[in-house]
């Protein structure tokens, strides 16, 4: 395809006009400081992607390969100086050469992708014919430029980083003014408040008469207040006495439909008819699930009177003693206003002690330290003058530095941070640790800005349009590294975890304080990243599409030291950076350069959007889960570089196949109602789409892939698939299983009617060597017979609704490698009986919702189990007594779960005790019947 020679001559001429400026540029730009290193990391994402087997350029011949594969490689080392720069220096020395790499790799990529788009689409036939050896010669020249300007940008990077040698080094801190609320860790244990933690649970379960007492926790960001709340939330003695327990986020932009779902997903079992009531409706339910009950209901984050009063009404006053409700505020008006009197809790700053044990918990755990580095610690955490959150971010800061001279240049930073106004100075902390960040680390937490404020965002979410977005540089372990840095982010308290796997493994939602969402959001507006609120096009114009500019402003509206709140947009989308003074005519180039639009509320204007998609010519993320669709929208064929996908439909869908067009695509998301039978039915066309490294629809067929591409003459398959659920079981062919074969997590969902012959595909599972985790859902009786059908890596298992026999499970536990059982109505009869020895490597075992009574085990059964999960089991009489004997045993946790069983797990507890073991922690929530003096639990 001679196009493509001529897109990379435009690339470097492009290059070559902006070159050397970056040397020569005397104004400095603070706009764009730290964003080189992920525009350079983008552009190699982009020029790898054009090397794959799949891109759209597969006639290069073996030399024209090498010289792109030339340009990687000068642009890879560009990358490593940037990023080892950015590592070692905090002195803004290179800021004016920043720019410019950030500008010149922008630029390169913006020209190669636009000139692909318009080749691979047929809008610019003009560039088709133009002489080969013309085009060759042509572009082997400015490839040979290219590499004398690296080669003269690495001499002035050396005098630079030369430079940077003799001077001091000094931390780079921007003043950031705080504003809103929220969580400190909602993980962690609270250090110290021992005295406010106990006071609390005094007035929470002390009997008083008449209506529900409301106690507010008043103090101000970053203090604890969410800390203690949840410590209280979660505490033996709170579980035991409350017959329902409920907890919403409210913020200061609050939505109170999402806040009475909230408490209502913790009061019912709540349906799709629940999720598109009215407000007035859902107040209702929550009202009537709460009569006759002792509830406590926890409101966090309450900023006004107004918003108390819209939301006290919900709650039932009458037969409802002993009730109690929670609430975390940073104003004292609104704690005199809502507050029983005299129940109000003033938080206060931590003392010396509390401080350093705070900062020693999670800066050292239970290191020891020598007397300097004890001296220097506690210097720094009495400067962080007793509020928890700026300790706890300094202590993340110095976690892994384990030089004297690190220490002392953070105590030297956060001394310098003394000052009178309090928000000032936990801000300036907040910023000293985003200072301190790596390129790549700085580029994902600012990510966290584009999602609604105090919103908890879906790990995998937020990872795969990390991937999408290029962040992330192109290595076989893409999953890997992204939740390296989202663990390194949280290891520095930056963002908080909500939500871990049942086996305590992975991170699966998490959040940001809102102090660090405000850092997020001001960086995002110093480099000119626009957040637009609702994509409006303007169709006046029959030739061009316009972005209105009066909806071109962020969701927060930064000027000088205050932040306005702007209404909630419905689609937000992430765009390039813009070096200039927006004009009328950039409308256009605006909409080409988006890279993500995202979408947050379900809002009747997805029509419109679909309309203007063709026009976002160079679109990587597109989330629209919020929008239903009635059939595939082939707008979307268009965007060729989209990495991300995600969609929402009420009907099956054919996809057309043209699919093949996203060859770039990474995740591929279609969401359905659990009630409707949707089916996904893909082309043989899918099979091209070779980067697809996550596929999650309700239900599909895949067809067997073809022998050759027609087009290439190559076998197609999916080789980087990582994920897929949930395939249909008539699709567990041997051509289908080859083609996914190093699938790590696969879903498969039966119909509820396959016929025998149907189920002897699952034998074909054997051949996924690769694959870790495994789920069937609606399978009726139709499992593989024997162990030897499953992948011998298996880690990870759950049946639900297969309707297998208890003794099937004999089968099951003879997985060599099996840690992790779910059964979800897996089962049907009375007795589980094993008669085998097995489950040796069992770490965790879920059983909820069946008709089992009676189970036995003996001492060699489940040895090395970890936790035991039963939930809405109502008719088990009790938990086999050997569990005593498991030493391993950490965990009982029931739900929903008769009280006779709660007097089953006590007894195990006390064995244990006996025995001299440390005893298993007992949970127990939401119990059947509700008797309380059945209850037990181990603090």
């Amino acid at each position: 395809m001679q196009s493509a020679y001529l897109i990379f001559c435009n690339t470097i001429d492009l290059l070559q006009a902006c070159r050397f400026q970056a040397i020569t540029a005397k104004k400095r730009n603070e706009n764009t400081v730290d964003m080189a290193h992920a525009s350079v990391v983008s552009l190699m994402r982009t020029i790898e992607s054009l090397l794959t087997s799949n891109s759209p350029m597969p006639s290069l011949s073996c030399d024209q390969r090498e010289e792109f594969c030339a340009l990687h490689e000068k642009v890879s080392s560009l990358e490593v100086f940037v990023k080892n720069f950015d590592k070692n220096n905090v002195t803004g020395e290179m800021s004016d050469f920043e720019v410019e790499v950030k500008e010149v790799a922008s630029a390169v990529e913006y020209t190669i992708q636009l000139r692909l788009t318009e080749a691979v689409l047929g809008e610019n036939k003009s560039i088709i014919g133009i002489s080969n050896i013309w085009t060759r010669r042509k572009f082997h020249k400015s490839l040979q430029q290219l590499a004398k300007d690296i080669d003269h940008v690495w001499k002035e990077s050396t005098k630079i980083q030369d430079k940077g040698k003799q001077v001091s080094k000094e931390s780079l801190v921007h003043d950031f003014s705080s504003s809103t609320n929220n969580i400190l860790n909602v993980n962690n244990n609270m250090v110290g408040r021992d005295d406010q933690k106990e006071c609390l649970l005094e007035d929470l379960t002390t009997s008083y008469s008449g209506e529900p007492k409301v106690i507010p926790i008043v103090g101000m960001g970053g203090i604890g207040k969410t800390t203690l709340a949840k410590e209280v939330y979660n505490h033996g003695s709170i579980l035991c006495r409350f017959d329902v327990r409920a907890w919403a986020t409210v913020s200061q932009q609050h939505n109170r439909k999402e806040v009475l779902l909230g408490l209502l997903r913790s009061t019912i079992n709540m349906d799709d008819t629940v999720k598109t009531s009215g407000e007035a409706e859902l107040a209702d339910t929550l009202q009537k699930s709460l009569k006759r009950k002792r509830y406590l209901i926890v409101l966090d984050d309450i900023w006004s009177c107004e918003v108390w009063d819209g939301m006290r009404r919900c709650f039932p006053t009458e037969d409802n003693a002993g009730s109690r409700i929670l609430l975390t505020t940073r104003n004292n008006e609104v704690a005199c206003y809502a507050g029983t009197e005299n129940l109000s809790l003033q938080m206060s700053f931590m003392d010396q002690d509390e401080s350093w044990s705070l900062f020693k918990s999670e800066a050292l755990s239970s290191e020891a330290l020598s007397y300097e580095f004890e001296t220097v610690g506690k210097q720094i955490a009495n400067e962080c003058h007793g509020l928890p959150l700026t300790i706890v971010v300094v202590s993340g800061l110095l976690k892994y530095k384990r030089e004297i001279d690190d220490w002392k240049s953070v105590a030297k930073d956060v001394t310098s941070f003394v000052t009178n106004n309090t928000d000032e100075r936990c801000s300036r902390v907040l910023g000293l640790s985003y200072d301190h960040l790596t390129s790549d680390l700085k580029t994902c937490l600012l990510h966290f800005g584009i999602f609604p404020e105090d919103s908890e965002i879906p790990v995998k979410e937020l990872m795969r349009t990390w991937m999408a977005e290029g962040f992330l540089k192109l290595e076989n372990d893409l999953e890997g590294e992204a939740e390296k840095c989202l663990q390194e982010l949280v290891d520095r308290c930056l963002v908080l975890v909500c939500k871990k796997s049942l086996d305590g493994t992975k991170i699966r939602s998490c959040k940001v304080h809102d102090l660090i969402y405000d850092l997020c959001v001001r960086e995002i507006q110093r480099k000119n990243i626009f957040i637009m609120n609702d994509i409006v096009l303007d169709y006046s114009d029959s030739k061009h599409r316009y972005v209105s500019m009066q909806k071109m402003q962020p969701f927060k509206r930064v000027t000088g030291d205050k932040i306005d709140y702007c209404p909630f947009g419905i689609h937000r989308a992430l765009l390039t950076p813009v070096h200039r003074q927006l004009r009328d005519h950039d409308n256009n180039d605006l909409l080409i350069r988006t890279h993500s639009i995202f979408s947050f509320h379900r809002k009747d204007s997805y029509y419109g959007l679909k309309s203007g998609l063709i026009h976002f010519k160079l679109l990587k993320v597109l989330e629209l889960r919020h929008r239903v669709i009635d059939n595939f929208p082939v707008e979307i064929l268009s965007l060729i570089w989209l990495r991300y996908l995600s969609l929402l439909c009420l009907e099956s869908l054919d996809i057309p196949p043209e699919i093949c067009r996203l060859w770039n695509l990474q995740t591929f998301i279609v969401q359905g109602l659990p009630d409707r039978s949707v089916l996904i039915t893909f082309p043989e066309e899918i099979w091209g789409l070779m980067q697809l490294r996550h596929l999650k629809v309700p239900r599909f067929y895949l067809p067997n892939p073809p022998s050759r591409s027609v087009d290439k003459g190559r076998h197609l398959d999916f080789s980087n698939l990582q994920t897929i659920s949930y395939l249909s079981l008539g699709c567990c062919t041997n051509e289908v299983i080859l083609g996914i074969r190093n699938v790590k997590k696969l879903r498969i969902r039966g119909r509820g009617y396959e016929s025998i012959w149907d189920s002897g595909l699952l034998n074909n599972l054997v051949r996924l060597q690769q694959l870790e985790t495994l789920s069937f859902i609606h399978f009726f009786n139709l499992l593989p017979a024997s162990a030897k059908a499953f992948p011998a890596t298996l880690k990870k298992l759950k049946l639900e609704r297969t309707l297998q026999s208890w003794s099937y499970l004999d089968i099951i536990a003879q997985l060599p490698n099996l840690e992790v059982l779910k059964l979800v109505d897996a089962c049907h009869g009375h007795k589980w009986y094993p008669n085998v020895r097995g489950f040796t490597r069992l770490k965790l075992l879920l059983i909820e919702g069946n008709y089992l009574k009676y189970w036995k085990a003996t001492d060699d059964n489940f040895p090395v189990l970890e936790r035991l999960m039963i939930r809405s089991c109502r008719n088990l009489k009790e938990i086999p007594i050997e569990f005593a004997d498991t030493h391993t045993l950490q965990l009982i946790e029931l739900r929903e779960c008769p009280p006779k069983l709660g007097e089953s797990a006590a007894r195990i507890q006390k064995e244990q005790e006996d025995l001299g073991n440390n005893p298993v922690d007992v949970r127990i929530s939401d119990p059947w019947e509700n008797s309380e003096e059945y209850f037990w639990l181990k603090d």
